[in-house]
């Protein structure tokens, strides 16, 4: 308006701070101008994965000992030597294998392995397991090392270690293909334990147990919503982990027809089923190559993966209110096969 640049303030001097601007004066460009690539986040120093490497990385420092005089590579010679128990290493690069049996089932198998850490005082001594263990170790050159009962809870996790901890490399799943081919190749109807939505990983581990017993060729889970092989379905697996492989399928309604095409029957379990497992239809094909199929608890087979069945078949009970959770029906349903099987004389028949 007329007169405005009389009024004091309404032109700004000349030589001021901020002085004028004409257009964004670049400042949008500035703006647009990126600040590099993304660093990892292992490299981010307060991102979680940055610090469960930095904990893996301690604690591995911790546990590697100078080799004792007598022991080359650092194997016992006289005795474990004293060292650092290391922390909770369980997504950092390493896993563990917890309690007796498991620790030697795994040593006996051959699976890889980067120490063997064990309590300063072992309760009741130490057993026959415990020394298996420790000449297996020494026949492989593991270090073996001495910690504190505190230090060997905060490595294993939540699984009850009984003194004893193996440190190994995360468990590597098979191929569904593999399993099968492996038994055609021993001249036996294949038979693979698949779970559906089943989480808790002690009944994975008690569904190896199980697969083991009955002379199943392998178990195959989904990759999303289920459990895996962590150190408790090891601990409760009693070991047979280290001779059942276990499958892993990214879609597992897709597995079961890629079994179906290979010539396995794909049978599930559901307590509502009108069928059981007992009846002469389910008995004619429990001898073949199959896959048994065992829902949740709560939620049972889900709707694509029962559709994907040849047959569902329930598992007889003297009280329609009770249920059963995965691994005892699996087992009861891995006995039916065994029966069927060793009654036919077909357990071989491809």
């Amino acid at each position: 308006m007329p007169g405005n640049s009389q009024r004091r303030g309404a032109v700004r001097k000349p030589g001021s701070k901020k002085g004028a601007s004409v257009g964004t004066g670049g400042k949008g460009r500035r703006g647009l101008e990126g600040r590099g690539p993304t660093p990892k986040a292992e490299e981010r120093t307060k991102h979680p994965a940055a610090k469960r490497a930095a904990r893996a990385e301690k604690a591995g420092a911790g546990s590697r000992g100078a080799p004792r005089p007598g022991a080359p590579g650092g194997g016992p010679s006289r005795g474990p030597a004293r060292g650092a128990g290391g922390g909770r290493v369980t997504g950092g690069g390493a896993e563990v294998v917890a309690g007796r049996n498991a620790v030697v089932e795994a040593l006996r198998a051959g699976i890889p392995a980067s120490s063997l850490h064990l309590a300063d005082r072992l309760e009741g001594g130490r057993d026959d397991r415990v020394r298996e263990a420790l000449s297996l170790a020494g026949a492989r050159a593991l270090p073996v090392l001495e910690t504190t009962r505190g230090d060997l809870d905060r490595l294993g996790g939540d699984a009850v270690h009984q003194g004893i901890v193996l440190r190994v490399p995360p468990y590597e799943h098979a191929e569904l293909a593999d399993v099968l081919d492996a038994a055609r190749d021993l001249g036996d109807a294949p038979l693979v334990v698949a779970l559906d939505s089943v989480t808790d990983p002690r009944n994975l581990g008690a569904v190896v147990r199980s697969a083991a017993a009955f002379g199943a060729h392998g178990v195959l889970v989904p990759e999303r919503r289920s459990a895996s092989m962590t150190a408790s379905a090891w601990k409760v697996s009693a070991g047979a982990a280290a001779r059942v492989p276990v499958a892993m399928a990214t879609n597992l309604t897709r597995a079961l027809g890629e079994a179906k095409e290979s010539g396995c029957f794909v049978v599930g379990l559901d307590g509502e089923a009108d069928a059981s497992i007992d009846d002469d239809a389910a008995m004619r094909v429990l001898d073949g190559p199959l896959v048994l199929v065992v829902g949740s608890e709560g939620a049972g087979l889900s709707r694509l993966v029962r559709s994907a069945c040849d047959l569902v078949v329930s598992i007889p009970m003297a009280s329609s209110v009770e249920s059963l959770n995965a691994s005892v029906a699996a087992g009861i349903a891995l006995h039916a096969v065994a029966r069927a099987r060793a009654t036919t004389g077909a357990a071989s028949r491809l």
